[in-house]
């Protein structure tokens, strides 16, 4: 397994910079805003080049859920990560993360009542991934279905969940991300989870049980790393997560520490 991280605000802005930056501190991919590869691909590519450091991953950079409720934009949605799934095949970079929806509706907070049934959620939802899962395998990338937590979703909480929506439509292109911050919140048990579905979770997002850099919660990363790697995960552990204290890179840099002190 391998640690790698989204971008960060106290990382250099320039791309070949930025790139450079995450070598020497000792990261060993990166997970890029979508858009941003699509509208510097050419850079990218040189960085890459340069570097050694791959593009892992995408996630974001479109402007539709798979999940919208608003047709148009779901419709939109998916067609801007068609031409990100086309970019990450430039670079050679595994696919994209995808969750039903981000901060559109929660049961959890008012109104409580959502304007679609939810037959029109499993619809929407899936048409989308039946559209992406064959762009992905024209592109050779993967679609990483991402759960999130009840209080960001209504759709998709629990890697079961996800699951549900890759056997029903027979996906072949579509993988889960387990994200161990939405895990903390929605699985009873997150290296239970990570091994009922151990044949389709495909790629990792990190954060502590509170949303900050890992190492500064309560999570047992060692823990869940081990049942990783007993069930064969040789992916990407990816860094998403807010950063706090007074010096957020030396944090962050602690905390890349503390992923690698784990995995061992």
């Amino acid at each position: 397994m391998k640690i790698g991280t989204q971008n960060q605000a106290f990382f250099p802005e320039g791309i070949k910079e930025k790139f450079r930056y995450l070598k020497e501190v000792g990261f060993e991919g990166f997970e890029i805003d979508g858009k941003f590869l699509v509208d510097h691909l050419d850079e990218v590519k040189e960085a890459i080049a340069e570097t050694g450091i791959p593009v892992t991953t995408a996630c974001g950079g479109y402007t539709g859920w798979i999940g919208d409720f608003i047709e148009e934009r779901r419709l939109n949605g998916l067609a801007e990560i068609k031409q990100i799934l086309e970019a990450l095949k430039e670079v050679g970079g595994k696919g994209i993360v995808v969750p039903a929806a981000w901060g559109m509706f929660t049961f959890r907070l008012p109104p409580m009542v959502s304007p679609r049934s939810q037959a029109g959620d499993r619809k929407a939802v899936s048409d989308s991934l039946i559209y992406l899962d064959k762009v992905a395998e024209e592109t050779g990338t993967t679609i990483f279905l991402e759960p999130l937590n009840r209080y960001q979703d209504h759709m998709i909480n629990t890697l079961a969940d996800a699951r549900s929506y890759i056997e029903e439509n027979e996906l072949k292109n579509v993988k889960i991300i387990a994200d161990f911050y939405h895990m903390n919140i929605e699985e009873d048990d997150i290296s239970e989870a990570l091994h009922q579905n151990r044949d389709l979770v495909g790629h990792i997002h990190l954060a502590d049980n509170h949303r900050y850099q890992p190492g500064s919660g309560s999570l047992d990363f060692k823990k869940h790393f081990n049942q990783l790697k007993e069930d064969g995960y040789n992916g990407f552990l990816t860094i998403e997560c807010r950063v706090r204290g007074n010096d957020p890179e030396a944090e962050y840099i602690n905390a890349l520490r503390h992923l690698q002190e784990s995995l061992i």
